[in-house]
Formats: C-alpha cells, structure tokens, sequence
C-alpha cells in the first residue's frame, strides 16, 4: 500500500540535493536505449530546483491543472533582494509587477490583461494554500514573506482551477514557505538608499516533530525623497508527523509590521525633471500597516488510496494611511480593519480501474467569514477635520468543487470539473444610518474542462475551457440601491503545447480569451469625495492574447530562460453611463509583458547572472484620451562568491542602466506619477549554519 511521505530531515536535504541534480540534467537526459519512455501529459515548466515528490496521495497536485502553470524554485527567489516579495513575481512569465511604492501600499502583481490598479483585482493569493487576499482582493500579506523563507511560487494563469472561487477571476498564485528540516540560513544585506536587512530562518527538525522559524528585518531611505519605511516580520511552522508517514498536523503562524512616509504623486513634468523628489503637500503623508495570520493544517490517509486534507485559519489585517494624491486634493486618513477567519477542505480518492490508465477523484469545500471596516476622515496635517466614511460589512463565501482526472489511455488525460460558490453578507453605513444586504447572486456556477495529450514524450498539446466569478468589493457587493446585481461571469479558454525542441531546451506556446459579462471596478476616490460606490461598472469586456516562454539548461553551469506575452483588455459593450468607452481598452494594460534571465556557474565558487523585465505602456483611463505611460525595460546583474561550504558573498546591481520609468494613474480628472527607483547595488553577507 502507497503511503503518504512526510521525509525526515536528513531524508528531506538528500532529497534536494537530488532534485537539484535532475534540475541540471534533465533538460538534456536521454533514455537509455532500448528503454520505452511512457508518455506524459504535462503543461507546467519550472524555473530553478523545486523538490518533487511522488503524487500518490494527497490533494492533487498544481501540475494537474492543464493551463499556463508556472513554478518558481527556491533557486531563483531566496537570495534576491527586493522591497517587497510581490517584486518576485517580475520573474514569472505573463505576470504583470504594479509598482506604486507608496508607503504600505508598495504595488502588487496582476495576469491575464488584468490590471494591478486595485479597482479590479483579479488573482487568487494563497500563502502555504492559505486564503490571503483583503476584502477587495488586495495582497497585503504577502509583504509578510521574505525571500529567504521561500522554498516554491507556484502561478496557475487561466479559468480552468476549480479550487478555488472568489479573486480566482483570472487565475491564482500560491507561495509556499519552507518546513522541516535542519538547516539554517542567514543574510545580512547593505544598499543604495540607505537599505539595511537581515533575513533569518531555522529549521529544527527531530523524530516526528519539526520547527521552522524566520525572522526579517529591513529599513531604508527610499530612492525618493520622503520615502523612509521599516519591516519587521516573524512566522513559524510547528509540525507533527506520525510515525507510520499516514498523518501530519501542524500549526503556522505569521506576523509582518511596517512603517513607512509616503513620497507622494509627481506630475508628468515633475517626474521627468526632478523624479527622487517628493512634492510638497505629500509632506504628511506616511502609513502603518500590521498583519497577522494563524492556521491549522491536517493532511493524512484515511484509507488506501483515499486522502484527506484540512485547513483552518484566521487573517486579520490593519492599515491606516495619510495620504493626499494631488496638490488640488484634500488630504485623507484611510483606515481598515478586516478579519477573515476559514476552513478548506478535500477529499482525494485514486482507485484502482480496469477501464482507464488511471483515475482519480477529488472534492472539497470551503468557506470563509470576513468582519471588515473602512473609515476615511479628511484631515490636515493628519489632524482630523471631517469623516466621509463609516462602513462596516461582513462578507460570507462557501464553495465547493468536484473534479475527476481521467486517464484513459497513458497520453490522454481529461479533467472535467465543477464549482459552485454562494455569498451572503451585511453592510451598515454609519454616517447615513442605513443597512442592506449582500446582492442576491444566487449559486453561481462554474463548469470546467481540461484536456492534455502527449504526443510523444517530449510533446503534449493541451486545451481548456473554464468559467470564473468577479462580485463588487466593499460597498458595491451590497444592495445600497434598489436593482439588484448579478456576478460578472468570466468565460476563459486556452489552447498550448509544451515540447522539448531540443535535448537542452523545453518551450510552451499558448493563445487564450476571456470574456467578462459585466465587469465592476472600484471608484478609487482620490479626491477625498465621498465614494458614490456602485457606479464603478466597466461592462462587457474581452481580453486576449499569447505567451511564449523557452527554459534553457547546457550542462550544469548555464541556464537561461526567456518569456514573452501579449496581450490586450477591451470593452465590448460599455456601461450605458459610460458609452465613450465602448472599443476602448481598459485602462493600465500593457500590450506587451517580457522576462529573461542567464546564470552562469564558474566552477564551485563562483555564481554569475543577469536578468532583465520589460513591459509597454498602457493607457490611462478607459476613454483612452489621458496618454499612455509605464513603459520600462529593466536590466539586473548579480555575482556570488562562495568563500567557505558555509559561507558566501554576493552583489547585486538592479537597474543597471540607470533607465528612467514610472507608474502612473489617472482618475477623476487628476493623476499622478510615481517614477521608478534608479541603479541601485547592494552587498550581501550569507551563512549557512
């Protein structure tokens, strides 16, 4: 009988050690001949050592999700130094890197010709598979996680995941953090801009229990005027297996902090001329953002062949930020105060069957509970002079999916799949002493079907069709008004082929559409009005596009990789409100997303790289009059030396050339520009221990 596995530490690092060994050969391994090699149908590619264990128990896994999945090993991310751990997802192919770097509002990443802009925040963030997205699908926990407590990035692009329902509009990222083991690992880090970082993680792993404990601390000057911030973070993982491998159960706790002025929005002029300063009246500006999160994990064999996994959390996430957008602008306080408490769950059953190659079945529900509450006050010199905002709402989601992979034949595999997801809720405004609930959207439901085949064992094609869900946030889920609103259905397909042309390179190709019935997108009130809420619909919209993407391995001192995606977002049929929009493009997509990245590795001591990101400009409002801005193209170089087994030396220079770029917005009538940081290099002391 197949058992789980849960390996023990010296078990779990000889394991990686493997990995990292078939990581750098793989790619131009042959079969022996006379070997029959059994076709498999896989649309995934990773980039850099992830550890890969045997799937035969537990949930599935995300490489069964036939659609553009992408994994980032712990390779690629631990040893990088950036502000922020959203910044990583620069690395991902046709992941879109929204960079405000506004005090705790720093930026977030976005797919599929969706923006990052926060009116429409269309991706499903999990940490270690815990729900972590705010109420209006933001990320805020994700600051929590430094790099070096990173082991995987998983990135599944597509409407085709029937895990997952609400923020799973076009797709979901998962960032799985380390556990077990025995090694320890420390990064002391100085930089440009006054930059100065510690990272510290530990694993203590003994008999059948295991720790793990990370602690990170960071604080710089900014690349701009005013823009001082600190981080501080703590998390641990408390872990129990069994001593028959069946059951683990574990307990993790996380915890992030940070301070931080805030630069302010520059005009186009100013940004140009002067783009490190900060704009007079953005002088009070700063905020504070402190978040939390807890959770219990099950995971076991129930029977043979049939698995159980469980988890239950809660979240809870504060933000109060001063801030005023413009120079005609008022200045506001914006707080928030959410607590989101869950439970997911799954069953997994893979039988044996004489009519098919393999079958498996799984299902699962989940729920969540949000208790949230927005305030925003007008102030002057953060000195309260007025309130314009008292919400409170709770917002109640429950789902539940059925998915089958089956297998008839070794190259074909089918996986038909179905969600549904209800939501209830209750809002109250203070200021107009008025209540309502949650808009009636009934049981939506979302069919799916995926479908791979491998043409010969170097070569799979694959296809998916898939429907997805977006409701309003905050104030547009509720029926403030007298019509009632339905979902925005998402309906998305995806045809691709990941092939091997050559022993040392493997390659995906893929086209994709998604159309919305009736997009929403929060009216951002940087004016310091009063928020009409609900009148944020964009209508019907299409987007689409392409994403090639190569990964390079020459023997095991070379590897490369090189992404490229286009696409575009536009609306079809406007908001009756709104009819100059109709064929426009949504605002702040760019046409065309790029990555590539070479690392050379020079005998034993010596580790070489460069990487580079670029994307086009995009418009900035949805008539398409405003201009266009956010192009960059952006080179990084880095070099490691390892003086010791346990010890090394690295530098990093981001932005090497030194080239000019910035995010901008438009909104109400007035906008901004928040220019990007300069070269900046950074020296970095590691340590094994």
């Amino acid at each position: 009988m197949k058992r789980l596995s849960f390996p023990s530490g010296a078990a779990r690092h000889t394991l990686a050690l493997a990995t990292a060994t078939a990581t750098a050969l793989a790619a131009h391994a042959q079969p022996a001949p006379g070997t029959a090699t059994e076709p498999t149908a896989d649309a995934a590619l990773t980039l850099g050592t992830v550890q890969v264990q045997a799937a035969s128990a537990g949930p599935l896994p995300v490489r069964n999700v036939f659609s553009s999945v992408d994994i980032l090993g712990a390779s690629v991310l631990q040893d990088q130094h950036v502000d922020h751990a959203w910044e990583l997802f620069a690395r991902a192919p046709g992941v879109q890197v929204t960079p405000f770097r506004q005090g705790t509002d720093a930026g977030r990443f976005s797919m599929r010709g969706f923006n990052g802009e926060g009116r429409v925040n269309a991706v499903k963030l999990l940490i270690d598979g815990i729900p972590s997205n705010d109420n209006a699908g933001g990320m805020p926990y994700l600051d929590a996680v430094f790099p070096i407590d990173i082991e995987a990035i998983e990135v599944v692009r597509g409407t085709n995941d029937p895990r997952y329902g609400l923020n799973n509009i076009a797709g979901n990222a998962n960032v799985v953090t380390r556990t077990g083991g025995n090694e320890g690992r420390a990064i002391a880090t100085v930089g440009s801009f006054g930059t100065r970082e510690v990272q510290v993680t530990k694993g203590i792993e003994s008999g059948n229990w295991s720790q793990n404990y990370t602690l990170a601390w960071r604080e710089s000057d900014g690349y701009r005027a005013h823009a001082d911030g600190t981080q501080r973070a703590l998390s641990g993982k408390w872990f129990y297996t069994s001593d028959d491998g069946r059951w683990r159960t574990g307990l993790t706790a996380r915890y992030y902090r940070n301070r931080a002025l805030e630069s302010g929005y520059l005009t186009r002029e100013q940004a140009e001329a002067a783009p490190r300063s900060s704009p007079a009246y953005a002088s009070a500006d700063r905020s504070e953002r402190e978040t939390g999160q807890l959770a219990l994990h099950i995971d076991g064999e129930l029977a043979d062949r049939l698995s159980w996994s469980a988890k239950a959390y809660g979240n809870h996430y504060e933000n109060q930020r001063w801030v005023r957008f413009s120079q005609a602008a008022v200045q506001q306080e914006r707080d928030n105060d959410e607590t989101h408490r869950g439970a997911l769950t799954s069953l997994t059953w893979r039988p044996r069957v004489d009519w098919a190659h393999e079958f498996t079945f799984e299902g699962g529900v989940d729920a969540q509970w949000q208790s949230n509450a927005a305030q925003r006050y007008r102030t002057i010199e953060r000195l309260r002079t007025s309130t314009f905002r008292d919400w409170n709402f709770d917002l109640d989601t429950r789902g539940a999916y059925l998915q089958a992979v089956v297998r008839p034949v070794a190259a074909l595999k089918i996986v038909p799949a179905l969600r549904v997801d209800r939501i209830g809720g209750h809002f109250s405004d203070g200021l107009a002493g008025t209540s309502a609930p949650v808009h009636d959207y009934g049981t939506i439901r979302q069919p799916k079907l995926s479908v791979a085949y491998a043409l010969t064992p170097d070569t799979s094609v694959y296809g998916n069709w898939g429907r997805t869900f977006q409701i309003g946030t905050g104030i547009d889920a509720y029926r403030t008004q007298s019509r009632n609103l339905d979902p925005s259905i998402n309906d998305g397909w995806e045809v691709g082929a990941k092939f091997r042309p050559l022993p040392w390179l493997e390659a995906r190709a893929a086209l994709w559409r998604q159309r919305a019935s009736g997009e929403v997108a929060r009216v951002l009130g940087v004016d310091g009005l009063p928020d009409p809420g609900g009148l944020g619909n964009v209508g019907r919209t299409l987007r689409k596009g392409y994403d090639l993407q190569l990964n390079a391995q020459l023997h095991a001192r070379w590897t490369g990789w090189l992404a490229y995606s286009r696409q575009v977002a536009r609306i079809t049929t406007p908001d009756p409100s709104a009819p100059a929009t109709a064929g426009r493009e949504v605002e702040n997509v760019p046409h065309h997303l790029a990555t590539a990245g070479i690392t050379y590795r020079a005998g034993e001591q010596w580790e070489l790289s460069a990487s580079a990101s670029a994307q086009g400009d995009y418009f900035l409002d949805r008539t398409n009059t405003q201009g266009r801005a956010g192009r960059y193209a952006l080179l990084n170089l880095g070099a490691t030396w390892r003086l010791t087994p346990a010890m090394d030396v690295s530098v990093q220079v981001k932005n090497a050339t030194h080239r000019r770029y910035v995010y901008a917005w438009y909104d109400s009538g007035s906008s901004g520009y928040s220019p990007g940081d300069g070269r900046s290099v950074s020296a970095s002391l590691g340590w094994r221990f």
